[in-house]
Protein backbone atom coordinates (compact mmCIF):
# COMPACT_ATOMS: atom_id res chain seq x y z
CA UNK A 1 0.00 0.00 0.00
CA UNK A 2 1.33 3.42 -0.97
CA UNK A 3 1.92 5.74 1.99
CA UNK A 4 2.26 9.50 2.23
CA UNK A 5 5.47 10.32 4.08
CA UNK A 6 6.45 13.92 4.82
CA UNK A 7 10.03 14.98 5.56
CA UNK A 8 10.65 18.16 7.51
CA UNK A 9 14.42 18.86 7.57
CA UNK A 10 16.18 21.85 9.04
CA UNK A 11 16.80 24.62 6.50
CA UNK A 12 20.39 23.61 5.76
CA UNK A 13 21.95 21.30 3.17
CA UNK A 14 23.24 18.73 5.68
CA UNK A 15 19.91 17.64 7.21
CA UNK A 16 18.11 18.09 3.88
CA UNK A 17 20.56 15.81 2.06
CA UNK A 18 20.30 13.27 4.86
CA UNK A 19 16.52 13.14 4.39
CA UNK A 20 16.83 13.00 0.60
CA UNK A 21 18.76 9.73 0.82
CA UNK A 22 16.01 8.07 2.84
CA UNK A 23 13.28 9.74 0.78
CA UNK A 24 14.73 8.33 -2.44
CA UNK A 25 14.46 4.78 -1.12
CA UNK A 26 10.88 5.31 0.05
CA UNK A 27 9.91 6.80 -3.30
CA UNK A 28 11.48 3.86 -5.14
CA UNK A 29 9.26 1.62 -3.02
CA UNK A 30 6.19 3.36 -4.38
CA UNK A 31 5.43 5.82 -1.61
CA UNK A 32 4.45 9.46 -1.97
CA UNK A 33 7.25 11.56 -0.45
CA UNK A 34 6.73 15.25 0.32
CA UNK A 35 9.30 17.71 1.66
CA UNK A 36 8.26 20.56 3.97
CA UNK A 37 10.94 23.16 3.32
CA UNK A 38 11.75 26.85 3.69
CA UNK A 39 10.79 29.03 0.76
CA UNK A 40 14.45 29.70 -0.01
CA UNK A 41 14.79 26.00 -0.94
CA UNK A 42 11.81 26.15 -3.33
CA UNK A 43 12.42 24.04 -6.42
CA UNK A 44 15.52 22.24 -5.10
CA UNK A 45 13.63 19.17 -3.94
CA UNK A 46 11.14 19.36 -6.78
CA UNK A 47 14.09 19.12 -9.18
CA UNK A 48 14.89 15.77 -7.55
CA UNK A 49 11.37 14.50 -8.11
CA UNK A 50 9.79 15.25 -4.74
CA UNK A 51 6.68 17.21 -3.89
CA UNK A 52 7.26 20.39 -1.90
CA UNK A 53 5.28 22.32 0.68
CA UNK A 54 6.74 25.72 1.48
CA UNK A 55 6.88 27.64 4.73
CA UNK A 56 8.86 30.45 6.32
CA UNK A 57 10.61 30.81 9.68
CA UNK A 58 10.36 34.58 9.59
CA UNK A 59 9.01 37.50 7.57
CA UNK A 60 9.79 37.47 3.86
CA UNK A 61 12.87 39.49 2.82
CA UNK A 62 12.75 42.33 0.32
CA UNK A 63 15.00 40.44 -2.10
CA UNK A 64 15.00 36.81 -3.19
CA UNK A 65 16.99 34.48 -0.95
CA UNK A 66 19.42 31.73 -1.81
CA UNK A 67 18.70 28.34 -0.16
CA UNK A 68 19.39 28.58 3.56
CA UNK A 69 20.34 32.26 3.22
CA UNK A 70 18.97 33.17 6.65
CA UNK A 71 21.43 30.87 8.38
CA UNK A 72 24.32 31.88 6.13
CA UNK A 73 23.72 35.50 7.13
CA UNK A 74 23.27 34.55 10.78
CA UNK A 75 26.56 32.65 10.84
CA UNK A 76 28.39 35.45 9.03
CA UNK A 77 27.20 37.95 11.61
CA UNK A 78 28.43 35.72 14.43
CA UNK A 79 31.68 34.57 12.77
CA UNK A 80 34.06 36.28 15.25
CA UNK A 81 32.82 34.05 18.05
CA UNK A 82 34.06 30.96 16.18
CA UNK A 83 37.57 31.89 17.24
CA UNK A 84 36.61 31.65 20.92
CA UNK A 85 36.48 28.58 23.19
CA UNK A 86 33.49 26.26 23.21
CA UNK A 87 32.76 27.55 26.73
CA UNK A 88 32.51 31.13 25.45
CA UNK A 89 30.53 30.03 22.41
CA UNK A 90 27.66 29.02 24.70
CA UNK A 91 26.79 32.65 25.36
CA UNK A 92 28.28 34.04 22.16
CA UNK A 93 26.68 31.69 19.63
CA UNK A 94 24.70 28.75 21.02
CA UNK A 95 22.22 30.84 23.03
CA UNK A 96 21.43 33.34 20.25
CA UNK A 97 21.13 30.44 17.79
CA UNK A 98 18.61 28.61 19.94
CA UNK A 99 16.73 31.86 20.52
CA UNK A 100 16.53 32.42 16.76
CA UNK A 101 15.44 28.82 16.24
CA UNK A 102 12.74 29.15 18.88
CA UNK A 103 11.49 32.35 17.28
CA UNK A 104 11.31 30.55 13.94
CA UNK A 105 9.35 27.64 15.44
CA UNK A 106 6.82 30.09 16.86
CA UNK A 107 6.52 31.99 13.60
CA UNK A 108 5.87 28.88 11.50
CA UNK A 109 3.61 26.99 13.90
CA UNK A 110 0.28 27.95 12.32
CA UNK A 111 1.55 27.38 8.77
CA UNK A 112 3.04 24.03 9.78
CA UNK A 113 -0.27 22.98 11.30
CA UNK A 114 -1.99 23.84 8.00
CA UNK A 115 0.52 21.79 5.99
CA UNK A 116 0.18 18.77 8.28
CA UNK A 117 -3.61 18.82 8.00
CA UNK A 118 -3.53 19.33 4.23
CA UNK A 119 -1.03 16.53 3.57
CA UNK A 120 -2.81 14.01 5.80
CA UNK A 121 0.52 12.17 5.95
CA UNK A 122 0.80 8.66 7.37
CA UNK A 123 4.02 9.69 9.08
CA UNK A 124 6.12 12.85 9.41
CA UNK A 125 9.91 12.62 9.60
CA UNK A 126 11.63 15.53 11.32
CA UNK A 127 15.36 16.31 11.21
CA UNK A 128 15.78 19.44 13.31
CA UNK A 129 17.67 20.55 16.40
CA UNK A 130 14.67 22.31 17.95
CA UNK A 131 11.11 21.17 18.51
CA UNK A 132 8.21 22.24 16.33
CA UNK A 133 5.18 21.75 18.60
CA UNK A 134 2.79 21.42 15.66
CA UNK A 135 4.18 17.91 15.01
CA UNK A 136 3.55 16.19 18.36
CA UNK A 137 0.36 18.23 18.79
CA UNK A 138 -0.99 16.83 15.52
CA UNK A 139 -1.44 13.35 16.99
CA UNK A 140 0.14 11.77 13.91
CA UNK A 141 3.05 9.33 14.03
CA UNK A 142 6.31 11.20 13.70
CA UNK A 143 9.98 10.31 13.56
CA UNK A 144 12.91 12.18 15.01
CA UNK A 145 16.15 11.98 13.08
CA UNK A 146 19.30 13.14 14.86
CA UNK A 147 21.72 14.08 12.10
CA UNK A 148 24.05 15.87 14.51
CA UNK A 149 26.61 14.30 16.83
CA UNK A 150 24.92 11.87 19.30
CA UNK A 151 25.89 14.07 22.26
CA UNK A 152 22.71 15.98 21.30
CA UNK A 153 20.94 13.24 23.28
CA UNK A 154 22.26 13.87 26.77
CA UNK A 155 23.85 11.25 29.00
CA UNK A 156 25.89 11.79 32.19
CA UNK A 157 28.62 9.44 30.96
CA UNK A 158 29.35 11.24 27.68
CA UNK A 159 30.84 14.68 27.17
CA UNK A 160 28.36 17.59 27.19
CA UNK A 161 27.03 18.64 23.79
CA UNK A 162 28.85 21.51 22.02
CA UNK A 163 31.83 21.19 24.40
CA UNK A 164 34.35 19.28 22.31
CA UNK A 165 35.73 17.99 25.61
CA UNK A 166 37.65 14.70 25.75
CA UNK A 167 36.25 11.47 27.11
CA UNK A 168 39.50 10.62 28.88
CA UNK A 169 39.71 13.88 30.86
CA UNK A 170 36.37 14.75 32.44
CA UNK A 171 37.62 17.58 34.63
CA UNK A 172 35.87 20.22 32.51
CA UNK A 173 32.52 18.48 32.11
CA UNK A 174 30.76 19.79 35.23
CA UNK A 175 31.86 23.37 34.64
CA UNK A 176 30.65 23.28 31.06
CA UNK A 177 27.28 21.82 32.07
CA UNK A 178 26.87 24.49 34.73
CA UNK A 179 27.55 27.23 32.19
CA UNK A 180 25.17 25.59 29.68
CA UNK A 181 22.42 25.63 32.27
CA UNK A 182 23.11 29.23 33.26
CA UNK A 183 23.13 30.51 29.69
CA UNK A 184 20.43 28.38 28.08
CA UNK A 185 17.90 27.64 30.83
CA UNK A 186 15.92 30.89 30.29
CA UNK A 187 15.35 30.36 26.56
CA UNK A 188 14.75 26.63 27.11
CA UNK A 189 12.13 27.11 29.82
CA UNK A 190 10.36 29.84 27.89
CA UNK A 191 10.18 27.70 24.76
CA UNK A 192 9.10 24.61 26.69
CA UNK A 193 6.16 26.61 28.08
CA UNK A 194 5.24 27.63 24.53
CA UNK A 195 5.26 23.98 23.41
CA UNK A 196 2.78 23.14 26.16
CA UNK A 197 0.57 26.09 25.17
CA UNK A 198 0.42 24.65 21.63
CA UNK A 199 -0.63 21.19 22.80
CA UNK A 200 2.79 19.51 22.77
CA UNK A 201 4.59 17.93 25.75
CA UNK A 202 7.09 19.97 27.77
CA UNK A 203 10.75 19.66 26.87
CA UNK A 204 13.11 17.59 28.97
CA UNK A 205 15.67 19.64 30.94
CA UNK A 206 18.55 20.91 28.75
CA UNK A 207 16.96 19.44 25.61
CA UNK A 208 15.37 21.56 22.88
CA UNK A 209 13.85 18.56 21.06
CA UNK A 210 11.12 16.13 22.02
CA UNK A 211 11.88 12.44 21.89
CA UNK A 212 9.39 10.83 19.57
CA UNK A 213 7.18 8.23 21.29
CA UNK A 214 7.13 6.38 17.95
CA UNK A 215 10.60 6.23 16.39
CA UNK A 216 13.98 7.94 16.86
CA UNK A 217 16.87 7.44 14.44
CA UNK A 218 20.51 8.47 14.39
CA UNK A 219 23.42 7.40 12.22
CA UNK A 220 26.85 7.34 13.82
CA UNK A 221 29.13 4.34 13.19
CA UNK A 222 29.38 2.18 16.28
CA UNK A 223 33.20 2.27 16.05
CA UNK A 224 33.07 5.96 17.05
CA UNK A 225 29.77 6.03 18.93
CA UNK A 226 29.68 6.79 22.66
CA UNK A 227 29.26 4.35 25.54
CA UNK A 228 26.23 5.59 27.44
CA UNK A 229 25.57 5.25 31.14
CA UNK A 230 21.84 5.16 30.41
CA UNK A 231 21.09 3.09 27.28
CA UNK A 232 18.62 4.63 24.86
CA UNK A 233 15.11 3.20 24.88
CA UNK A 234 13.48 0.78 22.43
CA UNK A 235 12.27 3.53 20.09
CA UNK A 236 15.90 4.46 19.33
CA UNK A 237 17.87 2.95 16.44
CA UNK A 238 21.45 3.66 15.39
CA UNK A 239 21.75 2.91 11.67
CA UNK A 240 25.52 3.60 11.56
CA UNK A 241 25.36 5.59 8.31
CA UNK A 242 22.63 6.81 6.00
CA UNK A 243 24.48 7.90 2.87
CA UNK A 244 22.47 9.62 0.18
CA UNK A 245 22.73 8.60 -3.45
CA UNK A 246 22.05 10.53 -6.62
CA UNK A 247 24.75 13.21 -6.31
CA UNK A 248 25.68 12.47 -9.91
CA UNK A 249 28.97 11.49 -11.49
CA UNK A 250 31.99 13.80 -11.30
CA UNK A 251 34.82 13.81 -13.79
CA UNK A 252 38.16 14.76 -12.33
CA UNK A 253 39.79 17.69 -14.19
CA UNK A 254 43.03 16.97 -16.03
CA UNK A 255 45.23 19.06 -13.74
CA UNK A 256 44.19 16.85 -10.84
CA UNK A 257 43.79 13.50 -12.59
CA UNK A 258 47.22 13.67 -14.27
CA UNK A 259 49.11 14.89 -11.22
CA UNK A 260 51.13 12.99 -8.65
CA UNK A 261 50.71 12.93 -4.92
CA UNK A 262 47.79 11.94 -2.73
CA UNK A 263 44.35 13.37 -3.38
CA UNK A 264 42.87 15.60 -0.66
CA UNK A 265 39.31 16.89 -0.39
CA UNK A 266 38.84 20.23 1.38
CA UNK A 267 35.35 21.21 2.51
CA UNK A 268 34.29 23.49 5.35
CA UNK A 269 30.61 23.24 4.48
CA UNK A 270 28.37 25.84 2.92
CA UNK A 271 28.71 28.06 5.99
CA UNK A 272 32.38 27.60 6.93
CA UNK A 273 33.53 28.13 3.35
CA UNK A 274 32.18 31.69 3.53
CA UNK A 275 35.20 32.60 5.69
CA UNK A 276 37.41 33.61 2.75
CA UNK A 277 40.49 34.31 4.88
CA UNK A 278 40.37 30.88 6.47
CA UNK A 279 39.70 29.10 3.19
CA UNK A 280 42.43 30.91 1.25
CA UNK A 281 44.93 30.20 4.03
CA UNK A 282 44.18 26.48 3.84
CA UNK A 283 44.38 26.52 0.05
CA UNK A 284 47.76 28.28 0.17
CA UNK A 285 49.11 25.76 2.68
CA UNK A 286 47.95 22.84 0.56
CA UNK A 287 49.43 24.46 -2.53
CA UNK A 288 52.80 24.29 -0.80
CA UNK A 289 52.60 20.50 -0.49
CA UNK A 290 53.07 17.82 -3.14
CA UNK A 291 49.43 16.75 -2.97
CA UNK A 292 46.51 17.27 -5.32
CA UNK A 293 43.40 18.95 -3.92
CA UNK A 294 39.68 19.16 -4.67
CA UNK A 295 38.07 22.19 -3.01
CA UNK A 296 34.40 22.71 -2.20
CA UNK A 297 34.58 26.50 -2.59
CA UNK A 298 31.16 27.60 -1.37
CA UNK A 299 29.15 30.78 -1.96
CA UNK A 300 32.19 33.09 -2.20
CA UNK A 301 34.03 30.88 -4.70
CA UNK A 302 34.85 33.84 -6.91
CA UNK A 303 37.02 35.28 -4.13
CA UNK A 304 39.23 32.19 -3.80
CA UNK A 305 42.35 31.39 -5.85
CA UNK A 306 43.32 27.76 -6.40
CA UNK A 307 46.77 26.36 -7.11
CA UNK A 308 47.83 24.49 -10.27
CA UNK A 309 47.18 21.00 -8.83
CA UNK A 310 43.74 21.93 -7.57
CA UNK A 311 40.17 21.91 -8.84
CA UNK A 312 36.99 23.18 -7.25
CA UNK A 313 33.57 24.72 -7.61
CA UNK A 314 30.88 26.38 -5.53
CA UNK A 315 29.01 23.08 -5.24
CA UNK A 316 30.47 19.61 -5.64
CA UNK A 317 28.81 16.15 -5.60
CA UNK A 318 30.49 15.14 -2.37
CA UNK A 319 29.29 11.54 -2.15
CA UNK A 320 30.63 10.93 -5.66
CA UNK A 321 34.00 12.52 -4.89
CA UNK A 322 34.77 10.94 -1.51
CA UNK A 323 35.44 7.41 -2.85
CA UNK A 324 38.25 8.92 -4.99
CA UNK A 325 40.20 10.73 -2.26
CA UNK A 326 42.88 9.75 0.25
CA UNK A 327 42.20 12.28 3.00
CA UNK A 328 39.48 14.78 3.94
CA UNK A 329 39.95 18.18 5.58
CA UNK A 330 36.60 19.10 7.04
CA UNK A 331 34.82 21.42 9.46
CA UNK A 332 33.37 18.35 11.18
CA UNK A 333 29.80 18.51 9.96
CA UNK A 334 28.08 15.26 10.84
CA UNK A 335 27.29 14.29 7.24
CA UNK A 336 30.90 14.70 6.09
CA UNK A 337 32.27 12.84 9.11
CA UNK A 338 29.95 9.87 8.63
CA UNK A 339 30.38 9.86 4.84
CA UNK A 340 34.16 9.86 5.24
CA UNK A 341 34.02 6.88 7.63
CA UNK A 342 31.61 5.16 5.25
CA UNK A 343 34.31 5.43 2.58
CA UNK A 344 37.20 4.59 4.91
CA UNK A 345 38.91 7.98 4.64
CA UNK A 346 40.96 9.62 7.44
CA UNK A 347 40.06 13.17 8.44
CA UNK A 348 41.63 16.36 9.67
CA UNK A 349 38.87 18.21 11.46
CA UNK A 350 38.89 22.00 11.83
CA UNK A 351 35.73 22.75 13.84
CA UNK A 352 33.96 26.09 13.88
CA UNK A 353 30.72 25.81 15.85
CA UNK A 354 27.88 23.60 17.11
CA UNK A 355 28.57 19.84 17.17
CA UNK A 356 31.59 20.20 14.92
CA UNK A 357 33.75 20.43 18.05
CA UNK A 358 32.27 17.17 19.35
CA UNK A 359 32.89 15.40 16.04
CA UNK A 360 36.44 16.72 15.89
CA UNK A 361 37.20 15.43 19.36
CA UNK A 362 35.60 12.06 18.68
CA UNK A 363 37.62 11.50 15.51
CA UNK A 364 40.80 12.46 17.34
CA UNK A 365 40.23 10.26 20.39
CA UNK A 366 39.06 7.20 18.44
CA UNK A 367 42.12 7.40 16.19
CA UNK A 368 40.52 7.94 12.78
CA UNK A 369 42.03 11.33 12.12
CA UNK A 370 43.21 14.48 13.85
CA UNK A 371 41.71 17.58 15.39
CA UNK A 372 43.54 20.86 14.82
CA UNK A 373 42.85 24.35 16.07
CA UNK A 374 40.93 25.91 13.20
CA UNK A 375 42.39 29.38 13.57
CA UNK A 376 45.42 28.56 15.71
CA UNK A 377 47.27 25.90 13.74
CA UNK A 378 50.43 26.65 11.80
CA UNK A 379 50.89 25.76 8.14
CA UNK A 380 53.70 23.33 8.97
CA UNK A 381 51.46 21.63 11.54
CA UNK A 382 48.76 21.02 8.95
CA UNK A 383 51.25 19.71 6.39
CA UNK A 384 52.90 17.40 8.92
CA UNK A 385 49.51 16.07 10.07
CA UNK A 386 48.54 15.29 6.48
CA UNK A 387 51.73 13.31 5.96
CA UNK A 388 51.36 11.48 9.28
CA UNK A 389 47.80 10.36 8.58
CA UNK A 390 48.56 9.31 5.01
CA UNK A 391 51.41 7.12 6.27
CA UNK A 392 49.45 5.48 9.12
CA UNK A 393 48.83 2.04 7.63
CA UNK A 394 47.20 0.46 10.73
CA UNK A 395 44.67 3.31 10.80
CA UNK A 396 43.92 2.79 7.11
CA UNK A 397 43.31 -0.91 7.72
CA UNK A 398 40.84 -0.12 10.53
CA UNK A 399 39.10 2.45 8.34
CA UNK A 400 38.82 -0.12 5.57
CA UNK A 401 37.11 -2.53 7.94
CA UNK A 402 34.63 0.16 9.01
CA UNK A 403 33.87 1.01 5.40
CA UNK A 404 33.19 -2.58 4.43
CA UNK A 405 30.83 -3.08 7.37
CA UNK A 406 28.89 0.13 6.77
CA UNK A 407 28.41 -0.56 3.07
CA UNK A 408 27.14 -4.05 3.81
CA UNK A 409 24.64 -2.76 6.35
CA UNK A 410 22.91 -0.16 4.10
CA UNK A 411 21.58 2.18 6.77
CA UNK A 412 19.45 4.13 4.28
CA UNK A 413 17.37 1.05 3.49
CA UNK A 414 17.16 0.32 7.21
CA UNK A 415 15.78 3.79 7.90
CA UNK A 416 13.21 3.41 5.13
CA UNK A 417 12.05 0.07 6.53
CA UNK A 418 11.64 1.49 10.03
CA UNK A 419 9.59 4.40 8.70
CA UNK A 420 7.45 2.07 6.59
CA UNK A 421 6.83 -0.09 9.63
CA UNK A 422 5.70 2.88 11.67
CA UNK A 423 3.40 4.21 8.97
CA UNK A 424 1.92 0.82 8.13
CA UNK A 425 -0.05 -1.64 10.22
CA UNK A 426 2.66 -1.83 12.91
CA UNK A 427 2.29 1.89 13.49
CA UNK A 428 -1.49 2.02 13.58
CA UNK A 429 -1.74 1.30 17.26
Amino acid sequence: MSLTIAFFPEGAFGPTNNCVGIGNVLRERGHRVVFIIEESFAGTLEAQGFEERLMRLGPAPEVEEAPGQFWKDFVAENAPVFQTSTFDQLAGFIEPTFRALADGARYVNDRLTEIIEELDADVIVEDNVIAFPALPASGRPWVRIVSCNPTEVEDPEIAPVFSGLPDADRSGWDGFRTEYERVLAPVHDEFSAYCVEQGAPPLEPRSFMHESPYLNIYAYPEEVDYVRGQPLGPTWHNLDSTIRSGDGAWEMPDQVAAGEGSLIYLSLGSLGSADVGLMQGLIDTLNGTSHRVIVSMGPLHDQLTLGPRMAGAEFLPQTSILPMVDLVITHGGNNTVVESLHNGIPMIVLPLFWDQHDNAQRIEETGYGARLSTYGHESDELSATIDRLLADQPMHERLGAISRRLKERDGVAGAAELIEGLAGPAGDG
